[in-house]
């Protein structure tokens, strides 16, 4: 969560998220226009390209040297890709392709789906755990769960009655949220086991559409956004059997009342006790729009990101210990001329991107010492060069050295 990729009508573009105050545009291509898809790499240059003019094409990119490493072509539209240092995934509506990002070689297609129209699916960022996780069915809430390194099937999570509409790993591939098309409960699983650990009711009184799900690096919190105006934090409290510090406060004694209740009461309805709050929450300006959230620590502080697709970028301080209403404390222009003010200050930009893409790759002409295997700067295709389908890349994917990679946490 320390950048920012947007698609428009006219290409994309790349933020820096490292200060609340400056947003710093890290590049702009206008070279393909309506950019549905823009995913990158982590911090490093590898950005992955869909257009509505080639819906069914992928293009992968090395943005600082201004060069396209490599393009697929698929069967049907392709509704989302994912990404981590070991895996690139494809996803069309009834099939699923998996990569070997280091040289595109396709590794595994999961042909015959359960029909997915929104592309729905969650791939882990720790490529130690490259757990990928989709619909197993388009009538319930199944959740398919594949393991992208050995590439088999690791289990099917029975998580919700109804059809799913947002999945999410925590940073260790450890844990993995859902949310059904209600959108009135949320749920964690243990990976790779699927054992439920968490039941959060987001709300009662509607369904929703719930856009996006995520969690802190940490793991501790979990944010949930829909159409509507209300953001929901939930805080992962650690399970435990016995209580022995439980001071004997009302609420305390209430609490092992109903808990020694549940084991009388029907399952549906003591399930319904189990079920928490949200720890904090966010009244948005606006409602009805699609959204993604980012729960990240900016300028060493816990921070709320907010982007609308309307092209702001709503940035909350968030209260770890209490909670309760987070505080927006600044808002972002993604578009127009707004975002070419609010950078000026500290804009290192040339004000052309080609320069840009130009002067980096002169700058870095020196073959990389990298230790990553299968990362150099010697390799890759050049612009132009389109790699035949489902076949080897004609080098290896040609990134910068290991300081554009986030540290490793084990």
């Amino acid at each position: 969560c320390s950048s920012l990729a947007i698609g428009t009508t006219t290409g994309y573009r790349l933020f820096s998220l490292s200060s609340v105050e400056q947003l710093d545009q890290v590049h702009e291509s206008n070279e393909i226009p309506d950019v549905y898809i823009v995913e990158r790499l982590f911090s490093s240059s590898l950005v992955v390209v869909v257009s509505h003019a080639k819906p069914q094409q992928m293009n992968v990119y090395h943005f600082k040297k201004g060069t396209e490493i490599c393009n697929y072509s698929y069967s049907s539209n392709i509704l989302s890709i994912r990404l981590n240092r070991q895996r690139l995934v494809v996803c069309l509506e009834e099939s699923i392709y998996i990569h070997n990002i280091k040289d595109m070689k396709l590794l595994k297609t999961i042909l015959d789906t359960p029909p997915n129209t929104t592309g729905l699916c969650a791939l882990s960022i720790n490529h130690a755990n490259s757990y990928l996780a989709y619909p197993g069915s388009a009538t319930s809430g199944e959740i398919a769960l594949y393991d992208g390194n050995t590439l088999k099937t690791a289990c099917t999570i029975p998580a919700h009655d109804g059809p799913l509409a947002a999945l999410a790993f925590n940073s260790t591939g450890s844990k993995l949220a859902s949310a059904s098309e209600k959108g009135t409960v949320i749920r964690v699983f243990s990976i790779p086991g699927g054992q439920k650990l968490y039941e959060f009711r987001r709300g009662m009184k509607r369904y929703v559409n719930i856009s996006s799900l995520v969690f802190s690096m940490d793991s501790q919190f979990l944010c949930a956004s829909s159409n509507t105006e209300t953001v929901h934090i939930f805080k992962l409290e650690h399970l435990t059997d016995s209580r022995p510090e439980e001071p004997p406060t009302w609420s305390g004694y209430m609490g092992k009342m109903f808990q020694a209740a549940t084991n009388y009461l029907p399952a549906q309805v003591s399930g319904m006790m189990n079920q928490d709050r949200a720890f904090a929450t966010v009244r948005l300006n606006i409602s009805g729009q699609r959204n993604i959230c980012a729960l990240s620590t900016i300028q060493k502080l816990p921070r709320l990101l907010v982007t609308t697709s309307d092209g702001h970028l709503y940035i909350y301080n968030l209260d770890p210990q209490d909670g309760g209403e987070c505080v927006l404390i600044k808002k972002h222009s993604l578009l127009g001329s707004g975002k070419m003010e609010e950078n000026k200050e500290n804009d290192l930009r040339p004000q052309l991107p080609q320069s840009y893409a130009a002067t980096v790759a002169r700058q870095s002409t020196v073959p990389s010492t990298s230790t990553m295997p299968g990362y150099s700067e010697d390799g890759g295709a050049l612009r132009g060069e389109v790699i035949p389908e489902h076949e080897f890349a004609t080098g290896p994917v040609c990134l910068d050295d290991e300081n554009e990679f986030p540290p490793v946490s084990i």
